[in-house]
């Protein structure tokens, strides 16, 4: 066993050792792929997840209110507008640039889901899943009028 590859092989337990055996290099030997089953390691299958659908809309008989004073008050907000419910944000009690991000998730939120979110007032938006309609009066906006969420300083 003269074949550095082939001792190596044998140190790392990919091939036998074969004792009286001459082994010409230019013969190549196949590598058993296959393992016992006494050494196989437990394998565990993975679950796919399955996106579950509701057969029609569900009924809509709650909206969630929301005074978020903090950013991590984005998880309740995520949290009932992925279960369907529609959720209106007060802002007034954040720091602008708190609330510039809470309203960059929830736009996120809302396009990740198809619903949509809408400005109310300055600092109060509204989400709402894909299976609720808003009516109101429609505004014209004016093609100069600064369409961002927030007021800029």
């Amino acid at each position: 066993m003269s074949n550095p590859l082939r001792k190596t092989m044998v140190y790392l337990g990919l091939a036998d050792e074969e004792v009286g055996y001459d082994h010409h290099p230019a013969a190549p030997t196949a590598v058993a792929t296959s393992t016992p089953a006494a050494q196989r390691a437990p394998v565990t299958p993975l679950r796919r997840a399955v996106p579950t659908r509701h057969a029609g809309p569900p009924d809509m008989n709650e909206i969630l209110t929301v005074h978020p004073r903090a950013y991590k008050d984005a998880q309740i907000i995520a949290e009932s507008f992925r279960d369907g419910v529609p959720v209106i944000i007060n802002l007034s009690q954040m720091s602008e640039s708190e609330a510039r991000r809470l309203v960059d998730f929830a736009s996120g939120l809302s396009q990740g889901l198809y619903g949509r979110i809408e400005r109310v007032t300055s600092k109060v938006f509204l989400l709402s899943p894909a299976h609720v309609t808003t009516s109101g009066d429609a505004a014209d906006i004016e093609p100069d009028v600064d369409a961002s969420f927030l007021p800029r300083d």
